[in-house]
């Protein structure tokens, strides 16, 4: 948790992708937990959403039975080679296997 929600509500604005949307240009990886209590599946797709709306290429995966970081060993190896096809894509370079 950071900041009180009443007493912090700016900061916490001004710290939340979901409101910094529109400044997004380049092609974005977003992994999430679906039991995540810290970032709410439904924010996250929010901020999908508005990404495709614009143009912009997201990559969206959802791990339904993670929570906030990805404990699952077959999880993690899915988000690493996800993330590192993501960066060859987008970064140049050549992904061992593909």
């Amino acid at each position: 948790m950071v900041g009180d929600p009443k007493k912090d509500s700016a900061l916490m604005r001004a710290a939340s992708p979901v409101y910094f949307v529109d400044k997004i240009k380049c092609p974005l990886f977003i992994a999430q937990g679906a039991n995540d209590p810290r970032v709410n599946k439904a924010e996250s797709d929010q901020v999908v959403e508005a990404l495709k709306k614009r143009g912009i290429q997201v990559e969206y995966m959802v791990k339904d039975d993670e929570g906030h970081g990805f404990g699952n060993e077959e999880n993690q190896f899915d988000f690493y080679g996800a993330m590192e096809k993501f960066l060859a894509n987008h970064l140049g370079g050549r992904v061992e296997g593909s």
